[in-house]
């Protein structure tokens, strides 16, 4: 087991922090874990402009959609004529339980929601989980305690707003 979790680590740093794929339909979009610049910075549905200029300043001018992440709230909107996507989170959701994913088909995102036994995978959690405070993290993440209103909150300061 260890010799796996060795190769997997090893595996996922090699992989590259962005990647372009081409979609029928929209061209080149980017995909990424939090922005095109950065593995663990912030922005968020209602960011000001001037935050997501500075977050694509790098971007290549053939990209026009960018499907992006870290927060777990999903959300699509229009930056500056770029289509930006955060499709939310399957393990660690904020605002509602479930699993959030997005399609990406015609030129259109659609924000989906797979519903899930919660109770099971709480149960999951509990039962093959080694970490100290499992039930408690089951219980806040995978119910989705927080709202998205307090999740934006929590997000601010690293977003550049003052609390």
């Amino acid at each position: 087991m260890l010799i796996l979790l060795s190769w997997l680590v090893i595996m996922l740093a090699a992989l590259e922090p962005t990647v372009t794929v081409d979609i029928d339909g929209f061209g080149p979009v980017l995909f990424c874990h939090a922005t095109p610049r950065a593995d663990d910075e912030v922005v968020l549905v209602d960011s000001r402009r001037e935050r997501w200029a500075e977050v694509f300043a790098g971007l290549p001018q053939l990209v026009r959609a960018v499907v992006c992440g870290h927060t777990h709230m999903p959300f699509v909107r229009l930056v500056d004529r770029c289509l930006v996507a955060n499709p939310g989170s399957i393990g660690m959701p904020y605002g509602r339980p479930g699993g959030n994913w997005a399609l990406l088909q015609d030129g259109a995102v659609s924000l989906h929601r797979t519903i899930i036994d919660i109770e099971a995978a709480i149960a999951r959690v509990v039962a093959e989980s080694d970490y100290p405070d499992r039930r408690e993290w089951a219980d806040y993440f995978i119910r989705a305690a927080a709202s998205d209103a307090e999740s934006l909150t929590a997000f601010a300061t690293e977003d550049g707003r003052p609390v």
